[in-house]
């Protein structure tokens, strides 16, 4: 099974993961998943030569390929990842930012557009530089890549770092005359192992430029640290050698094989040789580091969703609290309304009314102040049952957003009549009543007479009782009297009475009405809302199932894997 097939829907889910994330086009991550992805989707097998600059490596890669294909010199000079590749001939493609490119025959060109400019600067204008070059290493699917020297400027560092993942085997080439620097080191746990990139091979350079007696000793400090790297390589493939890189370019340059034999070339790429025929047939290599990204890109994905739900909890909760508050509120305002109902009720009980009220109707209408005493005292008092109602009312309607209804208005009935009994004749004072007719007063304004007795407003009855005690002989009246007396007041009473019947009753009855209205309001069923769905639903959606794939697709790839 090729590369290609095994890592196809992986390849597919990690760009829709990168999509759906939104990184930074600049952030590592970012950049190691696109080249991941792009590495997975090629099937050459790539070596990178990297270490500091002015460490041997583009001499390192002339002497494999038997000339000089790459730009060296006495100073740092590659500043681009030159892709060596086979070719039918020598020839050089050249591609820029544009997305134009130039394609020329040799390696000339590299020294226009491949190495660092006065200060030592990439160009910033290319974006691959690729070199065709026919040679047998290469055309058994082989890609040579020679990069940048990873002691001089960040952007070199960021270059070197973003290639070493699409490499299929690292080779770091070590300055026998140095000791390994603390940064070499840090490249190697940064750069390497912490993203599952194992199958390095060291190369140590220059240590023929060292006294025969200190080689020795160099090579067993540099082996040690080697072993401490456990690469991952076949069996009996070491992964330190000597190599004179400039020795050797001379002696291939010349034709000298002896001469190459004595500089560890031969012994190097016989390993380099045996490195690509099994790795590349059990084609294992790649998916240790595909899984250190997948697991970032996973972990990603998980931060992600975490966030999303998150939020839609919080929607959620909140829309949860105002179901309950809503609740808790209706259960006040019904409790608020069934209160106020019931003391206006109470206070309209008949029995209650009368006992409160009637006195004072009678006085009202005694006194003509009826209308006065309706509109003022009793109004107010009405008034204010009628707001503590309404209030629950207007709360209900404006919780729960519906529109308020006609107030309650409680009427007050027609004014009462009060039928005034005939006036009892005088045996001394005949002509004092002679006239004396039984008038209906509506308004509380006394008796009205025709004959010389006139009754005054504010007089009422008891100005008509005075003057027929006066008008008629103590002795042979007086029941008579008393007894009209009793009769007026009587008449006042039933009138009271009539009329706070009738007001109890037009109120109950409207009060009722209105109840019905209110309780439509008040008990209206409180339906728990939920978060509608939104484009936060649907990405989550869209997150879990790229997390549950790609979760799938590792699992499916690590199987096929085991299997080859």
């Amino acid at each position: 099974m090729q590369q290609q097939d095994i890592y196809q829907n992986l390849v597919s889910n990690l760009r829709s993961a990168i999509g759906v994330l939104e990184l930074e086009k600049t952030s590592q991550l970012y950049r190691d998943a696109i080249s991941i992805c792009d590495y997975l989707e090629d099937p050459i097998f790539r070596i990178a030569v990297f270490g500091p600059f002015n460490y041997g490596k583009s001499t390192l890669l002339n002497a494999i390929l038997g000339n000089r294909t790459l730009p060296i010199d006495l100073i740092p000079t590659t500043g681009a990842a030159i892709h060596v590749r086979y070719g039918n001939e020598l020839q050089t493609r050249i591609t820029f930012t544009d997305g134009t490119e130039t394609c020329e025959s040799g390696t000339e060109v590299l020294k226009r557009y491949a190495i660092l400019d006065d200060q030592r600067r990439m160009r910033g204008d290319v974006t691959s530089v690729q070199v065709y070059c026919p040679h047998s290493f290469l055309q058994t699917g082989v890609e040579l890549l020679d990069l940048p020297g990873t002691n001089d400027r960040e952007a070199q560092d960021d270059l070197v770092r973003d290639q070493l993942l699409t490499a299929d085997l690292v080779v770091q080439v070590l300055d026998a005359r140095k000791l390994m620097t603390l940064y070499e080191r840090e490249n190697l746990r940064d750069w390497l192992l912490d993203r599952g990139i194992k199958t390095v091979v060291f190369v140590a350079n220059f240590l023929n430029l060292l006294e025969p007696e200190d080689q020795k000793q160099v090579y067993n400090r540099l082996l040690f640290v080697a072993e401490s790297f456990r690469s991952d390589l076949p069996n009996n493939i070491s992964n330190l050698y000597r190599v004179d890189a400039l020795p050797a370019l001379r002696a291939r340059l010349k034709g000298d094989v002896s001469a190459a034999q004595t500089t560890g070339l031969a012994m190097f790429e016989s390993a380099l040789q045996t490195i690509v025929a099994v790795k590349h047939k059990k084609q294992d290599i790649r998916f240790p580091r595909v899984q250190a990204i997948a697991t970032q890109i996973q972990q990603a994905l998980q931060t992600k969703v975490q966030g999303i739900s998150t939020q839609l909890e919080s929607t959620e909760t909140k829309h949860k609290q105002k179901f309950e508050i809503k609740q808790k509120a209706q259960k006040l305002i019904q409790k608020g309304f069934s209160a106020s109902v019931s003391d206006f009720m109470s206070w309209l009980y008949l029995p209650k009314l009368q006992d409160r009220y009637q006195s004072n109707v009678v006085t009202a209408l005694q006194q003509g102040t009826f209308s006065t005493w309706e509109r003022g005292v009793f109004k107010q008092e009405i008034t204010k049952y009628e707001q503590s109602i309404v209030k629950w009312v207007h709360q209900a309607c404006e919780f729960f957003d519906c529109p308020r209804p006609v107030a309650l208005s409680i009427p007050f009935p027609e004014q009462p009549q009060v039928i005034l009994p005939q006036p009892p004749q005088s045996s001394t004072n005949p002509k004092s009543l002679d006239n004396v007719t039984p008038v209906a007063v509506t308004t509380g304004l006394g008796f009205i007479f025709a004959g010389p007795v006139g009754a005054a407003v504010a007089g009422g009855a008891t100005y008509i009782l005075k003057k027929l005690t006066q008008d008629t002989e103590p002795t042979t009246q007086p029941v008579s009297s008393n007894v009209y007396l009793e009769e007026v007041q009587e008449a006042y009473t039933l009138a009271a009475q009539d009329y706070l019947t009738r007001f109890s009753n037009q109120a109950f009855s409207t009060l009722e009405q209105y109840q019905k209205t209110a309780d439509k309001l008040i008990n209206i069923q409180i339906k728990e809302e939920h978060s509608p769905q939104t484009t936060q639903h649907y990405q989550l959606q869209l997150l879990q199932s790229l997390l549950a794939n790609l979760n799938q697709e590792l699992e499916s790839a690590s199987a096929k894997m085991r299997e080859t």
